[in-house]
C-alpha cells in the first residue's frame, strides 16, 4: 500500500475528479436476434452474451456459450472488446468484462470507453468500480410488472471517479492480487472436490457383493405439501423448503435456516430425525434430487416439490449415495419434463442402491464426512480460507475505491 499512498500524495493529494459515467462511456443495450431466423443462430462466430454466461464462467469472458451469425448483428449493436457488461434488469449489478467483440442480450447494457477516454481509464480499474456502480444500480431501479430495472437514462447519471492513471493501475494491481489468491484457493478447491466425488463413487461401487435393494423398500416415501416463500419466518417450528435445498443445505443439516408459524406447522408434512428431505422439482436435472437429511432433534416440516424417505439405515448414508453418479444416470432415466424437471415419489421408489450392514454404512459415512468436511465446510480447511480471503479482499476494495471529490 506504500506505493499507492505515495502516488496519491505525489498525484491526487487531496481530491479526485468526478465525471457523469455517461460522459466516459457509450451505453447500448443488448438484443435478440430473431428466433423466426433460424440462420442467425446456426454456425455462427459472434459471441452473444447472458447473464448465464457471467453465472457460469465468471467476470472475465474470453467467449460465449451462444453464437450466432454475422447476418444478425444490426448496425452499431456490436460491441467491442475490453468493454463491461452489466446486468439492468431483475438481477442488477451482475457484471463482467468482455475480452472480445460481440452482442448481448436484451437484460444486458454495455459500457464500452469514448475514445477520449481510452487512455485515461484503466478498463480494469472500471471493472472493479463497476462494484460500487452496480450497488448504486441496485438503490436506483424502478418496478416495472413485479421486476426491477433501470434507464439508459439513469445509468448515465452516475458519478465516475477518475483518479490519475497510475493510481488506476496500481488499485489494480493490488486487487488483482487478492483475485489471483482467491482464484488459486478456488482452483485447489475445485480439485478437491473432484478428489472427494471420486472417493465417493468408488466407495459406492462394492468389490464384495451386497444387496441391492429399492428405495421403496427400505422405507416409506411421502410427499410434502403447501409451503411458499412468504410463509417463512425468523422463529417457530423449523422447515426445509425446498428451494433452500439447492441452494443453503449440503448432505446433512442439524439445523434448519427458516421457520414457519406453529399454526401453519400443524398443516405441513412432518419431518423426524434421520428423514431424508429430497426436492422433487427444479428448472435443471443437476438439481433435480437434491437432497438433505435432517439430524436435528425436533420434528420439523417442508413443504411442497419435497419428498420425503422415511427409514431405518444411516441416513448420511443414503444422503450421500444420492449424490453419486450412479444415482445421477438413474434419476435422468425418471425425470420428466423441458422447463421445469419433475421426478414422482412412484418413481423415486424404484431408485437402486446398494445396501451393506449397518457398521459397513457407518465406515463409509466417517470417511465422506472427513471429505465433505474439507470441501464443504467454512468453519476450516479451504473453504474457510476462501471465506476469509474474501472478506479481507472486499475491505480493501471498498477502501482504495472511496476518493475525496474534487467536485462535490
Amino acid at each position: 500500500m506504500n506505493k499507492l499512498d505515495e502516488l496519491i500524495v505525489k498525484l491526487c493529494p487531496d481530491e479526485v475528479e468526478y465525471k457523469r459515467i455517461g460522459e466516459i462511456f457509450d451505453l447500448k443495450n443488448g438484443y435478440t436476434p430473431s428466433k423466426k431466423n433460424p440462420n442467425f443462430w446456426k454456425d455462427g462466430t459472434i459471441p452473444w452474451f447472458t447473464l448465464n454466461d457471467i453465472r457460469t464462467n465468471g467476470r472475465i469472458l474470453n467467449d460465449a456459450l451462444q453464437h450466432v451469425a454475422k447476418e444478425a448483428v444490426k448496425g452499431g449493436n456490436l460491441v467491442p472488446k475490453n468493454s463491461i457488461i452489466m446486468s439492468t434488469t431483475a438481477t442488477i449489478g451482475e457484471h463482467a468484462l468482455i475480452k472480445i467483440d460481440a452482442l448481448t442480450n436484451q437484460q444486458i447494457t454495455s459500457f464500452s470507453l469514448k475514445p477520449l477516454y481510452i487512455e485515461k481509464v484503466n478498463i480494469m480499474f472500471a471493472f472493479y468500480y463497476f462494484y460500487v456502480y452496480g450497488e448504486w444500480c441496485k438503490k436506483n431501479s424502478n418496478q416495472n410488472g413485479g421486476m426491477s430495472i433501470i434507464s439508459l437514462e439513469k445509468l448515465r447519471t452516475f458519478e465516475f471517479p477518475l483518479p490519475p492513471l497510475p493510481v488506476q493501475q496500481e488499485i489494480v494491481r493490488i486487487l488483482d492480487n487478492f483475485t489471483g489468491l482467491i482464484s488459486e484457493l478456488n482452483a485447489e478447491l475445485d480439485a478437491r472436490r473432484k478428489q472427494y466425488e471420486y472417493y465417493r463413487d468408488k466407495l459406492f461401487s462394492f468389490v464384495d457383493k451386497v444387496p441391492i435393494v429399492k428405495l421403496g423398500e427400505i422405507g416409506t416415501i411421502i410427499r410434502g405439501n403447501g409451503l411458499q416463500k412468504k410463509d417463512l419466518t425468523e422463529d417457530g417450528v423449523g422447515c426445509i423448503h425446498y428451494g433452500q435445498i439447492y441452494t443453503y443445505y449440503g448432505a446433512y443439516t442439524y439445523e434448519t435456516k427458516s421457520f414457519v408459524s406453529p399454526e401453519l406447522a400443524a398443516k405441513l408434512t412432518k419431518v423426524n430425525t434421520g428423514d431424508i428431505v429430497i426436492a422433487t422439482t427444479s428448472e435443471n436435472i443437476e438439481d433435480v434430487c437434491k437432497c438433505v437429511a435432517w439430524l436435528g432433534e425436533n420434528e420439523i416440516v417442508t413443504g411442497g416439490h419435497t419428498a420425503i424417505l422415511k427409514h431405518n439405515q444411516n441416513p448420511k448414508y443414503i444422503s450421500y449415495y444420492l449424490q453419486t453418479s450412479s444415482f445421477f444416470q438413474q434419476k435422468c432415466k425418471i425425470a420428466q419434463g423441458t422447463k421445469v424437471i419433475e421426478v414422482s415419489s412412484k418413481k423415486l421408489e424404484q431408485i437402486l442402491i446398494p445396501l451393506p450392514p449397518l457398521d459397513v454404512q457407518e465406515r463409509i459415512v466417517s470417511i465422506l464426512d472427513r471429505f465433505d468436511a474439507l470441501c464443504n465446510d467454512k468453519t476450516c480447511g479451504l473453504p474457510a480460507e476462501i471465506v476469509a480471503r474474501q472478506k479481507q479482499y472486499e475491505y480493501y476494495r471498498d477502501k482504495l475505491l472511496t476518493f475525496k471529490r474534487k467536485n462535490a
